[in-house]
């Protein structure tokens, strides 16, 4: 019985959807908001759709919402650990090959999502403060009615930078009329509002098997971290983390690959996720990243930035002259986090060899069409046991999880100037690295410019397509550097060099698939508000 009322649980969170539109509407009209939030059944069928916002189950074709699975693994596919499929002629493409323009369809998607979100999430305080509930449940939903607000201001700061920051119900004039607020504004906000709930929300160790995908504390603090470190206090950034650790209520799962399977949705490691639920509510992924032989469209290929930073076993970095590497598999002698992540020429999935090589007559040949273009496709997330409806895949996407933290808090520490230990390594880095299926040798650098790289690279392998990598490299200040670059796919030793796809005719000296240029521009790190939304308001131009 507990089981199913889990599930059930799992699948409002994932599937009921209280639909608005515009800073002015909320999906209630056709109830008495004098009476509807008295009943506390209501109030939380209304708090389950503040969680599912725009999220659609099966395919998402284009990200609708930032916890929607496709923004978390596909924008990680524009960036330079990726390649999307489809190049740089469809709007996901353009957001970060020099193409970037405010009538692209995921920047509206993404910024008029968050504004459904925080109108219905004022809509749902102001309903609750007309009732007066002070019961300890109705704290804990008010709690995070203004948890996911102001997530919606975290992704919103993050990408657009100055916007409206608006708190309260409006009307449509008002709406229409609307200021924008400064980066540092809005991200304080969000700040505040995190570290107010954080006090109010449940340990993950005190969430019931039926409430998993509910915000608790470590969520709230999660986000903190994050939102502290976009406005570089790196120290509060730390000490949000640090509370987090010093809980000890979360740890690493010991089996990374394992730890992204359907089947291990509860684990103690994920601090906060979208959870999805296999036919009843479930993904597209598999359609949007299985190779053809298994019926997908290939659309998330890695690159080869992403294959060529998993270091040899020994933890010396990756060569293709080294004799450590071995051109019959790829993944033998290296960090086992590779083939946890990506699939490459000859590798085995589900029960089949992948044969993507130019001289092979298979249908994942590498080249036009339906097709990898890198010859790496992802396998993160992907349970090669599991069998069903490839349009209804039952994961749950992290959105926060603890080696994240561990890697923020040592790169807070780092930023802050504090002296870096080896007592400090090993109780971040070193965990992420030492976890048992993985079991990296540790790092000992201690000097900050030369362990700052070696953090951006671990975050780069570690959280590879879940939606981070771009963040990253906006706060790092690299996105112009990493963007700015030829995008290569695998090595292929074939008999008839002719197949080989070149560069100016060039051979690539490592025998590398030569995929495409990205030519990201200076500035278009900060998405423009949507032509449509300055259109209305012109307040936003």
């Amino acid at each position: 019985m507990k089981n199913r009322i889990n599930k059930i649980g799992i699948i409002l969170t994932a599937s009921l959807m209280l639909s608005g539109c515009d800073m002015d509407r909320y999906p209630l009209t056709s109830f008495s908001e004098d009476t509807f939030y008295s009943d506390e059944a209501n109030v939380k069928l209304a708090l389950t759709g503040l969680y599912r916002g725009n999220i659609t189950l099966g395919v998402d074709y284009g990200a609708a919402d930032w916890w929607a699975y496709s923004a978390v693994i596909l924008l990680d596919g524009v960036s330079d650990i990726g390649y999307d499929r489809r190049g740089f002629n469809n709007d996901l493409g353009k957001l970060t090959s020099g193409q970037l323009q405010d009538n692209n369809g995921w920047v509206k998607s993404l910024y008029q999502s968050p504004y459904k979100r925080i109108s219905a999430c004022c809509r749902f305080l102001e309903g609750l403060d007309k009732i007066g509930g002070q019961s300890t449940e109705m704290q804990r939903m008010r709690a995070e009615a203004r948890f996911i607000r102001a997530l919606q201001y975290f992704y919103l700061g993050s990408y657009y930078h100055d916007v409206p920051l608006v708190k309260t119900v409006l009307t449509l004039d008002e709406a229409n009329n609307v200021e924008k607020s400064t980066r540092k504004e809005v991200l304080e906000y969000a700040a505040s509002e995190l570290d107010e709930v954080s006090k109010v929300l449940p340990r993950q160790k005190d969430l019931q098997g039926s409430e998993l995908g509910r915000a608790t504390a470590q969520a709230a603090l999660a986000y903190l971290a994050r939102t502290y470190m976009i406005l570089e206090d790196y120290p509060k950034a730390a000490q949000a983390c640090k509370q987090i650790m010093d809980w000890g209520d979360n740890e690493l799962e010991p089996d990374y690959q394992k730890l992204f399977y359907p089947s291990n949705r509860a684990n103690k490691e994920f601090i906060f996720a979208s959870q999805f639920v296999d036919d009843l509510a479930g993904t597209g992924l598999p359609q949007h990243v299985y190779p053809i032989k298994d019926g997908g469209w290939c659309l998330v290929n890695a690159s080869n930035n992403l294959f060529e930073a998993y270091d040899f076993k020994d933890g010396t970095p990756f060569s293709y002259d080294d004799p450590q590497f071995n051109k019959e598999n790829f993944g033998a002698n290296r960090d086992p986090r590779l083939d946890y992540t990506i699939y490459y020429d000859g590798a085995t999935f589900k029960g089949t060899k992948y044969s993507c090589n130019p001289e092979t007559t298979a249908a994942d040949k590498i080249g036009p069409g339906q097709t990898t273009q890198t010859g790496y496709l992802m396998r993160k997330y992907l349970d090669e046991g599991w069998s069903g409806d490839i349009n209804a895949y039952g994961i749950a996407v992290p959105l926060a999880r603890y080696a994240d933290i561990l890697l923020l808090y040592l790169e807070a520490k780092v930023k802050a100037g504090e002296v870096i230990n080896q007592t400090l390594l090993d109780a971040t880095i070193n965990k992420v690295r030492g976890r048992e299926s993985v079991n990296m040798p540790p790092i000992t650098e201690t000097n900050s410019a030369d362990l700052m790289k070696i953090i951006q690279k671990e975050r780069m392998i570690e959280l590879a397509f879940e939606g981070w990598r771009l963040w990253d490299l906006y706060r790092w200040g690299i996105a112009e550097e990493r963007l700015n670059m030829d995008i290569y796919g695998s090595p292929f030793y074939v008999s008839n060099q002719d197949l080989m796809k070149k560069k100016d005719g060039v051979r690539d000296p490592w025998d590398r698939w030569y995929v495409n240029t990205r030519s990201f521009v200076s500035g278009q790190e900060v998405w423009p508000i949507p032509l449509a939304e300055k259109n209305i308001n012109p307040n936003l131009r």
